[in-house]
């Protein structure tokens, strides 16, 4: 149907704003690629989260309406229009290329495709059964990031490509390796082989797609190489001090509920204090924080039932923490 769509078409309306829409869509991946590997690092700490909407969802599986057949299937229709969306924006804004090539020439590079796909997918899904969940998406998230800052990169050689083109009145990049095939007033370097634009250097294209690489480098495309980098690090940076910040204000919080349980449980007044802002935990005994972080990281790193703790009072205190965290 694409297919027939862009042959219906017959119109290139790619050649002359190619290096603008790799550009744009890139920038539009390395956002989506960004947030998304930050969510990805905290999914072992949302297991229990989900757990329980999945069970709320199943205890509510008979409900009806609109609203109900969307939750169902929202895990469906995400990625169907996600890849209907990229379907159509392929085969008819980069499919520009394509013009001379007859139709039949597209059959064998899909299929492969598929497979391909499909064979990634199912080493993701083996791997994430058989290997630890949160190991697993730290691998998936370093991959990722890899290939969102070789986008990034490339983005901005892009425009720069783009710049250069208006001003050398054709697509200099395919021109070949050598000299005015390049924005060479920005070049910090440049080689005479690995050139991703053509067609002969296969696995330097393949670099380029997953790496970024360029056998060209810019000040702008370096700068943003780099500043990506510096910025994904930031946030990591960000994220693990207020996660280690929460845990400690729990953890002060909580020393005091150790106290109050064993002080209702032996029935003897104990005086116990916490400063949150100071992150120290008071208490008659010296074990007290350390069976507050014990019961911390229980909650945190275990995904079992509240129900499996005997005591009502600390099954209470976990279920806060769950909530809160």
């Amino acid at each position: 149907g694409f297919i027939g769509a862009f042959y219906a078409l017959d119109k290139d309306i790619w050649s002359g704003s190619e290096e603008i829409w790799e550009g744009v869509f890139s920038l539009i991946a390395v956002v989506l690629i960004t947030v998304m590997g930050f969510a990805m690092l905290r999914v072992s700490h949302l297991q229990e989260k989900w757990r329980k909407k999945l069970m709320k969802s199943i205890a509510n599986r008979k409900a009806k309406g609109i609203s109900n057949w969307g939750k169902k299937y929202s895990m469906f229709l995400l990625p169907f229009f996600t890849v209907l969306r990229e379907g159509l924006e392929v085969v008819v804004f980069v499919g520009g290329v394509g013009l001379e090539t007859p139709a039949t020439a597209f059959p064998l590079p899909v299929i492969c495709g598929l497979i391909v796909g499909c064979l990634i997918g199912y080493f993701i899904y083996r791997g994430g059964n058989v290997m630890n969940l949160q190991w697993f998406l730290i691998a998936s998230t370093c991959i990722l990031y890899l290939i969102s800052a070789g986008l990034m990169s490339k983005a901005t050689f892009y425009f720069e490509m783009n710049k250069w083109n208006h001003q050398t009145g054709g697509d200099a990049g395919e021109l070949g390796d050598g000299p005015g095939s390049y924005p060479f007033k920005s070049a910090v370097w440049h080689v005479n082989y690995g050139n991703p634009e053509m067609n002969s250097n296969g696995g330097y294209m393949i670099f380029n797609a997953i790496l970024g690489w360029n056998n060209t480098g810019t000040y702008g495309s370096i700068l943003s190489y780099i500043i990506y980098w510096l910025f994904v690090a930031f946030i990591m940076f960000l994220m693990w001090y207020k996660e280690r910040r929460a845990a400690r204000l729990l953890i002060a919080k909580l020393g005091d509920k150790v106290v109050d349980l064993e002080a209702a449980s032996s029935h003897t007044p104990v005086q116990s204090s916490s400063s949150e802002d100071e992150f120290k935990i008071n208490s008659p005994t010296d074990d007290k924080g350390d069976k507050a972080i014990d019961i911390v990281t229980e909650v945190r790193e275990s995904s079992s039932p509240v129900e499996e703790h005997k005591d009502d009072k600390t099954v209470d205190v976990i279920n806060e923490i769950r909530e809160s965290h």
